[in-house]
């Protein structure tokens, strides 16, 4: 079996003599400038340009592709048919659920309006910042809107507050949904971008929302209308909101977000942790060798033609 990987150091040990090999496969690496001639079987896809993504879903002989990433935007109607898609929710669901976790510690506490006023060198109260609303995690009501991998992740962590955790899921009703979200005072996106879901929080689903709730997206940019999110924001009806996805990203400098002072944004870094290639190497060398053993490999995504 062929296989073609990122040209990372973590990924080139697979091919070493060692724990860390993967006996019986060929491995070779593509760069940002370099792709391997000849056919392959399987394709290891992360950190690749768009043009070296299309070159690799290209090549001869794919049988199947591993994206190392949860979302399969970059990939879905470019994947020739008959191919089979992998994906890595499971490389990323403990971070994401890490970070979602501390937008909220952070909004809740104010941290975004006392590191603007550290940058202006002031030593601000709480009554000295404007609307300013510290409340506590304890006992709060969160939403999880996409109660999956990440989702599940996220309500562990959230045990120690005692909070009341409701998620939905495909499966819920509209009129469950609306009653959910009329209650949350933290309403957290784990979606994935589809045709359904794109644009799902507008100015009509945010009225739904219980006056004052955040809202903390973690799942893709394009789920929120962001007109209706700053209108929402100027009005009351949302408190804040936690963004480490936006749309379009990166973020234009002249975009209006950036001066919502109860927006807190991050660069869609939230599963992003310092042993991140290493753990996408191991994942990828237990996906090689469920393979070589003629097991079913975790994270088929036996649906995305429909997104």
């Amino acid at each position: 079996m062929r296989v073609l990987l990122p040209d990372l150091p973590e990924f080139r040990a697979l091919s070493e003599v060692g724990e860390r090999s993967v006996p019986g496969c060929e491995l070779a690496y593509y760069s940002g400038d370099h792709v391997p001639e000849g056919d392959a079987d399987g394709v290891v896809l992360w950190f690749a340009s768009g043009e070296t993504r299309d070159h690799l879903l290209a090549l001869p002989g794919l049988k199947w592709v591993l994206t190392l990433t949860a979302g399969i935007d970059h990939v879905r109607n470019r994947l020739p048919g008959g191919v089979q898609l992998y994906n890595a929710n499971r490389l990323h669901e403990r971070a994401v659920a890490v970070h979602a976790l501390a937008g909220m510690l952070s909004a809740a506490r104010g941290f975004h309006r006392y590191r603007d006023a550290q940058g202006r060198h002031e030593w601000a109260s709480p009554a000295s910042i404007r609307e300013s609303r510290l409340i506590s995690l304890d006992r709060a009501r969160v939403v999880l809107w996409g109660f999956g991998r990440i989702g599940r992740n996220l309500e562990d962590l959230l045990r120690p507050f005692d909070v009341f955790i409701e998620g939905i899921t495909s499966g819920t009703t509209d009129t469950e949904r609306d009653e959910a979200l009329a209650s949350a005072d933290f309403i957290v996106l784990i979606l994935p971008s589809t045709q359904d879901t794109r644009g799902i929080v507008n100015r009509e689903m945010i009225d739904r929302m219980k006056r004052g709730a955040w809202l903390v997206n973690v799942g893709r940019g394009n789920l929120i209308v962001r007109d209706d999110l700053i209108a929402a924001l100027h009005s009351g009806q949302l408190a804040g909101a936690v963004l480490d996805v936006t749309d379009p990203e990166p973020l234009p400098q002249d975009d209006p977000l950036w001066a919502e002072e109860n927006v807190i944004i991050t660069p869609h870094i939230a599963s992003t942790t310092t042993d991140l290639v290493y753990r996408g190497a191991s994942l990828t060398r237990d996906f090689l060798i469920d393979f070589q053993q003629g097991h079913e490999p975790e994270g088929l995504v036996e649906s995305w033609r429909k997104y």
